[in-house]
């Protein structure tokens, strides 16, 4: 049994021809007579022999494999998202290396770094929500990799991205929880640092005010979007002069935690507090409650969509065409799911 795979030397050297009339045999070169060709070919299938990937890649300046880093894989949401691009690099004949930030800045940076020594010919984000400085992605420029964001965007200029619209999307909602009576609303938003949490803010001004309501910025109170957050952010709410009989949830996970809040407290959901979240995740269906409507944001779509616009920045690399100057900044419109469709 041979403890190493055959090289294309040694077949040479066996077959007493050059090293380049088996890479070229093994190629179907035109220059290289079937009779020799078949002979490189039975011999190589003989040995085992396999073809060095690396030699390739380096040779054709390409790895096929796309770089994905998300937050938490563990969360729907992601992945969905992940999935789906998964399935359209399958498509085009590209592997996919994953990694997870866990919403630390620090690894977030490290996996950057370790995606580019792996060589990815390009990289798909969802930036972290603890995630500051963007000096690590712009490095990447250096190297003529190319990068799609997707879902939670970085605020930094000239970049590719897939994201859903959360101020209409907030507006919908907000909108909603008003035709149904309620004036007093409260939104519990995610970090400064996520770029959906000013569109969420956005979205919330945009209805009250449209609506003729005073906007109370009081009513608006950020967490880390953990269940210690979350429960600190209730507090807050609920002590508030102006209580509010209603409460827009950053995503399906704070509204869990809310809800799990609220029963300790011996308030029951959508009748004493009424709750509207984002993302109109799969968990719904096992919770015996639940918010009243939930924010669609479409993973799927938004991971298929980035996807496709990586490979179509590879491609156009690829033909040595000219680097592109517009950038892809693609908007999903949210749509607004109601519990009865939830549960169904």
């Amino acid at each position: 049994m041979r403890s190493k795979p055959a090289t294309i030397k040694e077949i040479a050297h066996l077959l007493k021809v050059s090293v380049s009339t088996v890479s070229r045999a093994l190629h179907d070169h035109p220059s290289i007579g079937i009779s020799t060709r078949e002979k490189v070919k039975a011999l190589a299938r003989e040995l085992n022999y396999e073809p060095n990937q690396t030699a390739i890649f380096l040779q054709k300046g390409s790895t096929q494999t796309l770089g994905v880093i998300v937050p938490e894989l563990s969360e729907a949401f992601f992945s969905s998202a992940v999935s789906a691009i998964e399935d359209t690099a399958y498509k085009r004949n590209y592997t996919v290396l994953l990694a997870q930030s866990h919403d630390d800045e620090q690894m977030e940076k490290q996996l950057v770094e370790k995606m580019k020594n792996h060589r990815v010919d390009g990289l798909l984000v969802s930036v972290g929500k603890n995630t500051s400085s963007y000096s690590h992605f712009e490095k990447l420029k250096q190297y003529n990799i190319p990068i799609v964001f997707f879902d939670r965007i970085p605020t930094i200029p000239n970049i590719h991205y897939v994201a859903c619209n959360m101020e209409t999307g907030t507006v919908e909602a907000v909108s909603y929880l008003l035709k149904k009576g309620h004036r007093t609303i409260g939104l519990i938003n995610g970090p400064a640092t996520v770029f959906a949490s000013s569109e969420r803010k956005g979205g919330y001004i945009k209805a009250m005010t449209k609506n003729r309501l005073k906007y109370d910025p009081t009513l608006i109170v950020s967490c880390d979007l953990t269940e210690a957050g979350t429960r600190a952010a209730m507090d807050q709410l609920l002590t508030n002069k102006r209580k509010p009989t209603a409460i827009v949830t950053f995503n399906d996970y704070v509204a869990l935690f809310a809800i799990r809040y609220a029963k300790e407290s011996g308030l029951i959901i959508n009748k004493d507090m009424e709750l509207v979240s984002y993302a109109n995740l799969p968990i719904i269906h096992f919770m015996e409650q639940v918010p009243s409507a939930s924010v669609e944001q479409f993973p799927y779509l938004q991971g298929q969509k980035a996807a496709d616009i990586l490979l179509d920045l590879l491609s156009h690399k690829q033909r040595g065409m000219p680097e592109q100057m517009a950038y892809y900044k693609i908007i999903i419109e949210s749509q607004l799911v109601e519990s009865s469709r939830l549960k169904s």
